[in-house]
């Protein structure tokens, strides 16, 4: 980060850990002096720091993360960082097929960015390569075994969901940050 502060280039931060925290004061000398290329510049910030999650239930985020902090701590830290002044954002990746991505779930995952001042916010679709394809099929196949036939009909022929999938998260999460006035995406 020091490089990066001589050098005044700017840094987006995309993180599911709160050592985020630790490096906060280089973090506002590359905010403050960092040159933004004309493209950026009304961002007027050097520095994004966006939160990486798949859910915001505790529960679900124990099962498909298990080594990472709760998503409870790692909001703990956007808050933190959006009070020293950063702009800071939440990326709802990957969201999860039938688990994270029902309207209900969607719209308390906006909610919450709305309630902690969020300055954006951006979902994506859940990707599935090779061995960690048929991990995760082991785990919907012990905690959602229902689902399972879903998943394997969503990602029949490609490691993503189809365009027509994707599109309509998208626009759902669309729809629900303008209801909530959040704003959908960085620029």
């Amino acid at each position: 980060m020091q490089v990066i502060a001589d050098f005044k280039f700017p840094v987006h931060c995309l993180t599911k850990s709160t050592l985020i925290l630790r490096g906060l004061d280089i973090l506002k000398q590359i905010d403050e002096n960092a040159i933004l290329p004309r493209d950026l510049s009304m961002l007027k910030h050097g520095v994004l720091v966006t939160f990486s999650l798949s859910t915001i239930d505790e529960g679900i985020a124990k099962i498909f993360e298990p080594n990472a902090l709760k998503p409870k701590e790692r909001l703990r830290a956007l808050q933190k960082a959006k009070e020293l002044g950063f702009r800071v954002g939440i990326a709802y990746i990957p969201i999860l097929p039938f688990i994270s991505d029902p309207d209900e779930q969607l719209e308390e995952m906006i909610k919450t960015a709305k309630e902690l001042q969020a300055d954006y916010v951006f979902v994506g679709a859940l990707t599935l390569y090779g061995i960690g394809k048929k991990l995760y099929y082991k785990v919907i196949e012990k905690y959602f075994p229902k689902l399972l036939p879903k998943y394997k009909q969503l990602f029949r022929i490609y490691n993503q969901p189809s365009k027509i999938y994707q599109l309509k998260l998208e626009e759902k999460a669309r729809k629900l940050c303008r209801k909530h006035r959040v704003k959908y995406k960085i620029l």
